[in-house]
């Protein structure tokens, strides 16, 4: 009987004593005189299974010189197991080599490899328990967030990847072209109406702009895909390639909008916690310390809502001597968001954020000085989720693109959205890697993306 080694695990009871056979690699070798053990799996669970053999084998001598990595094929009986550290294991009564490993495979050496190195050998390092739990949760909280907004009357929109649209007008984007750059060196001007496109074109660094024109025609969307920054940046925090979720709602103000955003992080957390609890156990024994406490305690919270003016009145009275003194009317540092967090003993949604530092599409308050905005700070972890309430008042948007110098011609398509049946709205962002980071604890954006784009790095 041919199986997997997940449905060994999940089958185990009515197997015991039963011929069975399985496929996958050797993870570890421990051979004696007589007898040996390999620590054995096949990439459909976490967990791996011990497989004994014995000198009693034809081919004991073959089989004790198989090297960590071979691919094989073994044939056995499941029995009860005699040692410590395991209920049962595969006794062979066949081993067979399916793919052998040469001597300069990177993984054989008996040392804990680094995970700067396992960077430089990112084809093999999802063979490793830490990078092979890492992919498994990343897969398993992707198929989450589909299944939250599925449930929950969403429709999923892809939004480009190719874009004429600057969404954050920051301008650090990726060209997209076949003009022959190397011809074009030293000219003035680009001749753009030359190019693919016809104009100027780039990588997006966000769907939101178009997503909002599907919100408004299915009252529910979101977009979940690659996007783009060309930041030089070499933060633990900061990739040039990876993931948003960005969901948006027609009909909805920012108080339905922060009602969202946490009710999809709790699901997305419970949902991987009772998916991949062997994973989840494997990173709070030797990732994170407290990492199971502190998820756990997220999903029981209620999230705190309070105002960015709030928030720096209570920095200000904290007794604390701040590297960056908190300021009105300014942005807050890492070390605020580190004591709100604390300060509420729990997640903290700061609402009402100073014009001047947000996005030209949100939503101006009667104010005038702040915006309909939104971020999610999070224990351990500072902002997880940015979003706003849009500007849906036509001459209040056109304005403020105006006072930001941003291309109303080009921004047509948008700004009709408030024109033809517009309504008030909102939506948020989520960096998937950052929120893996959260989940599992692994600090650096590197090693939750399967191949990073960082600065001087393509590799694969």
């Amino acid at each position: 009987m041919k199986l997997d080694i997940k449905e060994l695990h999940e089958r185990y009871q009515e197997l015991l004593n039963k011929e069975v056979i399985v496929e996958g690699w050797i993870k570890s070798h421990r051979r004696q005189k007589d007898f040996g053990f390999i620590d054995f799996t096949d990439g459909t669970c976490f967990k791996s299974i011990q497989v004994v053999y014995t000198s009693e084998q034809t081919s004991f001598e073959d089989i004790s010189k198989m090297a960590i990595g071979c691919a094989i094929c073994v044939e056995g009986t499941l029995i009860e197991s005699e040692g410590s550290g395991q209920e049962y294991e595969i006794k062979a009564s066949n081993i067979t080599l399916l793919g052998g490993v040469d001597d300069d495979y990177p993984l054989q050496s008996k040392g804990r490899p680094t995970r700067e190195f396992l960077r430089e050998v990112g084809h093999l390092r999802p063979r490793t328990n830490l990078f092979n739990a890492v992919f498994r949760v990343r897969s398993v909280a992707a198929f989450a967030i589909h299944k939250y907004f599925n449930e929950n009357g969403f429709v999923y929109f892809h939004a480009p990847i190719i874009t004429a649209s600057d969404c954050e007008g920051a301008g650090e984007m990726f060209q997209v072209t076949t003009l022959d750059l190397d011809k074009l060196t030293g000219q003035k001007e680009v001749p753009y109406d030359k190019d693919f496109f016809g104009k100027k074109a780039s990588l997006t660094v966000s769907g939101q702009l178009e997503a909002e024109t599907f919100a408004l025609a299915y009252k529910k969307t979101y977009t979940f895909g690659p996007t783009f920054r060309a930041e030089n940046s070499n933060t633990k925090t900061h990739a040039n390639e990876f993931w948003m979720i960005e969901p948006e709602m027609a009909f909805t103000d920012l108080n339905g909008d922060m009602d969202v955003m946490e009710s999809m992080l709790k699901y997305v957390v419970k949902y991987v916690l009772d998916t991949c609890s062997d994973e989840m156990e494997f990173f709070d024994k030797f990732v994170e310390n407290g990492l199971l406490a502190k998820l756990h305690k997220l999903i029981n919270s209620s999230f705190t809502r309070i105002k960015h003016e709030d928030v720096i009145t209570i920095l200000k009275n904290a007794d604390v001597k701040w590297e960056f003194p908190p300021e009105y009317g300014e942005d807050i540092a890492k070390e605020h968001e580190k004591y709100i967090t604390e300060h509420f003993d729990g997640p903290v949604f700061i609402t009402d954020w100073p014009k001047d530092i947000k996005a030209f599409y949100m939503k101006q308050n009667p104010d005038g000085k702040t915006v309909a905005a939104v971020d999610l700070e999070v224990p351990g972890a500072g902002e997880l989720m940015g979003g706003s309430q849009r500007e849906e008042d036509f001459d209040k948007l056109t304005n403020r693109m105006k006072e930001l110098g941003l291309p109303l011609e080009e921004m047509k398509w948008y700004t009709d959205l408030r024109r033809f049946g517009g309504c008030y709205h909102s939506g948020f962002g989520m960096g998937f890697e950052r929120l893996l980071i959260y989940i599992t604890g692994v600090e650096n954006i590197r090693d939750v993306i399967p191949f990073p784009r960082t600065p001087g790095n393509c590799e694969f």
